[in-house]
């Protein structure tokens, strides 16, 4: 039963399962997204568990065949909430949020396209064009709901989105270089493997003397993003992008801490200390 009192109107047990959802996942997310109003908060559970859940149908150890079964019926859930129909706790609090924060349906569905590609396909040295595809699927599709849901549905927050999204991805992959040729995979652009002369084999690529100048190159890519979210981030509202500079300024930071360690010391995980956390959260208005 739903109640005007509850966020989003939503019942308390259908935000209480999500909020689980998130809080099981042991994500710094959840304690950054507690500061939010309760409606912004709750939409952004939703948003996580979401992503969260069809990322681990994604990674699973089931057929490929389950796989697809799992997404598609996720791909129909969220065609569902647009018809404000809902089978579970997620699709409920989704289903509430969608026409309150004019969540669109094609940033869900990209999510899951982001995630049934990399379960359909081992990721070896993808051209650009294929790696921008995917970074726009698992990271700024989900920006775009994002912003929406921290209260900015205009251009200039999608312009943030599509930045920040690339910045976070690049970031990430690398500093799972390491950690993805172990899994056979390298997401590295080809473009740039082939232009230092690095063999685009997982098993060989971390002792290719060329990998740093691949590495440097594209951290000089993901910085350019992180100044293109900045940029567009001044055109928003400023109270609803404090928690996108602040995700912008955690994942800067950690650019840089790769960077400072170099690219040839690979097995040498870079992470933020807490101190650095709760710095960053101050300095950006979140505390």
């Amino acid at each position: 039963m739903t109640g005007r009192s509850t966020p989003l109107g939503a019942a308390q047990q259908d935000l209480d399962a999500v909020e689980q959802i998130v809080r099981a996942a042991g994500t710094s997310f959840y304690h950054g997204m507690r500061v939010l109003p309760p409606d912004r908060r709750h939409a952004m559970y939703a948003i996580y568990a979401f992503c969260r859940i069809v990322d681990d149908i994604a990674d699973e150890t089931g057929s490929l065949e389950e796989k697809r079964r799992g997404l598609a019926a996720w791909r129909d859930r969220i065609a569902a909430a647009y018809q404000r129909r809902a089978d579970g706790p997620v699709t409920r609090v989704l289903t509430a949020a969608i026409p309150r924060f004019q969540l669109r349906a094609d940033d869900f569905i990209a999510v899951i396209d982001g995630m049934q590609s990399d379960a359909e396909t081992v990721v070896v040295a993808p051209d650009m064009a294929v790696l921008d595809l995917y970074c726009d699927r698992v990271a700024s599709a989900v920006g775009r709901l994002s912003v929406r849901a921290f209260g900015d549905s205009t251009p200039a927050a999608d312009r943030v989105a599509h930045a920040l999204g690339r910045a976070l991805q690049m970031t990430n992959i690398l500093r799972d270089i390491q950690e993805d040729a172990e899994r056979g995979r390298i997401y590295l652009p080809r473009e740039y493997l082939r232009d230092a002369d690095v063999p685009a084999d997982p098993a060989t690529i971390l002792s290719a003397p060329g990998l740093p100048e691949v590495c440097e190159r594209l951290a000089r890519l993901a910085h350019e993003y992180f100044r293109q979210a900045q940029e567009a981030m001044r055109q928003c509202n400023p109270v609803a992008m404090k928690p996108a500079r602040l995700m912008a300024a955690t994942y800067d930071t950690i650019l840089s801490l790769l960077e400072r360690r170099g690219w040839k010391r690979l097995n040498e995980r870079v992470s933020l200390p807490k101190w650095t956390k709760l710095w960053l959260a101050c300095r950006y208005g979140l505390f």
